[in-house]
């Protein structure tokens, strides 16, 4: 799926009957990567009024079951969502304001990574997870420990 394609074409053509509420989900999906169900919700409150939450789960579910997205769910983090699902790639998570950000595989294809032991299964994906602090945590995170920061130091006072 690419964004240039009609979002009806899309719906239709995963054998899902088209809906004001799921063309909404799909448009809030494609303006918000790595998107929160409550997150959507909000968008497509926005855009189609009167539409419930309960409406936004049942979109992403149907959407899920005929794969138009990918669900994904960082550790400590309520489950996401995002409309890239046409290849095997990873996520960069930040530990400071749980920005999630997209990354190409590691090595090759999928699977990209293989295990010591595989247990008689057979590999279809990885799923990576990079923790880390973003470049807006990373430099609040420094200018907060600069020697010149001290906030609890007032003016005039030492």
């Amino acid at each position: 799926m690419t964004d240039a394609e009609p979002a009806e074409s899309v719906i239709r053509a995963a054998g899902l009957r088209v809906t004001s509420a799921r063309l909404a989900v799909l448009d809030a999906l494609r303006e918000h990567p790595h998107a929160s169900a409550d997150t959507i919700f909000a968008d497509v409150d926005r855009r189609a009024p009167g539409t419930t939450l309960q409406s936004v789960y049942n979109a992403l579910s149907d959407f899920g079951t005929a794969g138009l997205v990918r669900r994904i769910q960082p550790a400590g983090q309520p489950m996401r969502f995002e409309v890239r699902i046409d290849d095997n790639h990873h996520h960069l998570v930040c530990t400071s304001c749980g920005r999630v950000d997209d990354v190409d595989c590691v090595v090759g294809e999928a699977p990209c990574l293989h295990p010591s032991q595989t247990h008689g299964f057979t590999l279809t994906q990885a799923e990576i997870t990079f923790w880390g602090l973003c470049a807006a945590c990373a430099a609040a995170d420094a200018d907060s420990s600069s020697p010149t920061h001290n906030p609890t130091v007032t003016e005039g006072r030492s």
